[in-house]
């Protein structure tokens, strides 16, 4: 990668400061330099520097600190990465505070009258020029639209994209260097972690985007009595600026206010726990960046409280492969069914498919069996997901994205529920979901939902089932399969063919009733005879339909 004079002296300041804060010895103390560490001596910064023998935890997130926001957010990613870092590390690594002076707000108003292309007064009032709060990426302000109603306005930081670019091109050499001569870089792909970390700050410099996942979250729980999401106003809403509902709210960090307010605090933490569980496993769509300073809690009715949540940068998901795993996870780690655990992570390809699956439920019972010592109350989820994580690494685990979001968020919400109720029993407030979840997705019922989903695309795939076969049966005669039959195998292709036109027409047939029991299943009070709750004519036409399927599958030999 060619270096300009700007990085160029970028990287001369970056290592300056790791001169600073000591973390040259670091560096020097990993093996492909350990035969050139006596440099160090030679180096002016050694001398010069203002060196600390603090932890080299402190350490680091001081060193992030003084380089910028945008190793600052890369230091926050990388702790949710326990996975990858010591305990000691991503500890300190937590700690570390997005907050940076604001720019001046005659200059936010300057980016906001050029996304709207006139004065800002045509279209808001009572703008304030003093930042509600700042970071590194966008600030926010205030301001009432034309109507009357109370609105923010989150305002891009000028210039930060060519910033952000430029340190984010200094992370990819630093993590090349790291996996060409660290022992662990190439298990690890640190320019994998840099590519993903770099893809999740583009997008947040992406405003619409923000608005769009806001607004989504907001459909998932309209009406909810659990949580609220403020309202987007899209006309006025640009790429670098975005307005929403301005909401009033008691910050959730502050607990003495919320019990001097009488906030009932366990059903406030239970109910964190519920909007978890539903927005991963109801909506396979979730806030990832729910850390207190974007929780607030709506206190007007103490004994009903119900959150608030903003800033909607960060999003996780998880396809249907996922969330069955992840909860079939959850639930045979605490019936401590350890080889089912194994057999998982093999099924779903989060481990290679040759891991010998008594070897890995022998690891996983060593380092869960000691957690049961514990109440189930004081058992942390997310130190599962963790110790699961940590343990699978020695079996070949590659890094799962869409997990190691979903435990930062569960670490943060069991920690925030944690701080709300004590004696909160994550499991007792998890379990019933997670097998009702799952009980949904088995059964005559998940048959007829998945079916009738399914429907369209069988229906319009099977007429061409019989040409197909006709396609391959005519290529296979001529030879001009890439892999040819022989002559026996074509004649048994022959008679076969004929049954399976035959089987062709009971299977669907048998489909077609099936269908037909899903739909009468789902007329509730259109039907007159009810057997156990279903109605006649849907066993009736059921038992049909299964018995041509079972008739028309074909038989072995």
């Amino acid at each position: 990668m060619r270096l300009s004079p700007v990085r160029v002296l970028r990287l001369i300041q970056i290592n300056w400061i790791m001169v600073r804060y000591g973390l040259d010895d670091l560096l020097l103390a990993t093996p492909p330099f350990r035969p050139i560490a006596f440099l160090r001596f030679l180096l002016p910064g050694y001398w010069l520097g203002k060196r600390t023998q603090q932890p080299r935890g402190v350490r680091l997130r001081l060193a992030l600190e003084a380089l910028g926001p945008i190793f600052v957010k890369f230091g926050q990613a990388l702790s949710t990465r326990r996975d990858l870092l010591p305990d000691d590390i991503a500890r300190e690594l937590a700690r570390l505070q997005d907050k940076v002076p604001p720019f001046p707000g005659a200059q936010a108003r300057q980016i906001i009258e050029l996304a709207y292309g006139h004065a800002l007064e045509t279209v808001l009032r009572d703008f304030d020029e003093q930042p509600l709060a700042s970071a590194s990426i966008a600030q926010v302000h205030t301001a009432r639209l034309l109507t009357g109603e109370s609105v923010i306005i989150k305002v891009v930081r000028p210039s930060i994209e060519r910033v952000i670019r430029r340190d984010v091109e200094l992370l990819h050499i630093l993590a090349e260097l790291a996996e060409r001569y660290w022992r662990e870089g190439r298990r690890l792909r640190p320019r994998e972690v840099v590519k993903e970390y770099e893809k999740t700050i583009i997008d947040e410099l992406d405003l619409v985007r923000e608005a769009a996942n806001a607004s989504h979250l907001k459909r998932n729980f309209q009406d909810s009595e659990v949580l609220y999401i403020p309202e987007v106003h899209w006309s006025l809403t640009r790429r670098n600026v975005l307005v929403m509902e301005r909401i009033y709210g008691m910050p959730i960090g502050d607990i003495e206010a919320l019990r001097a307010r009488g906030v009932n605090l366990k059903i406030l933490s239970e109910r964190g726990v519920e909007i978890f569980f539903t927005q991963v496993f109801r909506d396979s769509f979730f806030h990832a960046d729910m850390h207190p300073g974007n929780i607030f809690v709506d206190a007007r009715d103490p004994q009903q409280p119900r959150y608030i949540a903003i800033d909607f940068g960060i999003i996780g998901t998880l396809g249907p492969t996922d969330q069955h795993y992840l909860a079939e996870n959850f639930l045979a780690f605490f019936n401590r069914d350890y080889r089912r655990v194994a057999e998982l992570h093999i099924e779903s390809g989060w481990v290679p498919a040759d891991t010998r699956v008594d070897e890995f439920e022998s690891a996983i019972r060593t380092v869960s069996e000691p957690i049961f010592d514990k109440p189930l109350k004081d058992i942390s989820f997310g130190g599962f997901l963790l110790t699961l994580f940590q343990t699978a690494r020695r079996f070949n685990m590659e890094i799962q994205p869409q997990l190691v979001l979903l435990q930062k968020t569960l670490l943060s919400i069991e920690g925030l529920g944690r701080q709300l109720d004590p004696d909160l029993d994550l499991w007792k407030t998890a379990k019933p979901y997670l097998e009702n979840w799952m009980k949904q997705r088995i059964g005559l019922n998940a048959f007829a939902r998945k079916l009738r989903y399914s429907l369209p695309r069988l229906l319009d795939q099977l007429p061409e089932l019989p040409y197909l076969i006709q396609d391959t049966l005519h290529k296979a005669n001529h030879g001009d399969l890439k892999v040819r039959l022989q002559a026996d195998e074509i004649e048994h292709l022959r008679r076969e063919i004929k049954a399976g036109n035959r089987r062709y027409f009971y299977a669907t047939l048998g489909v077609g009733l099936l269908v037909s029991a899903a739909i009468i299943m789902t007329m509730d009070g259109h039907s007159i005879t009810l057997i156990g709750g279903v109605p006649v004519l849907s066993w009736v036409s059921g038992v049909l339909g299964g018995v041509l399927l079972v008739w028309a599958w074909p038989r072995s030999g």
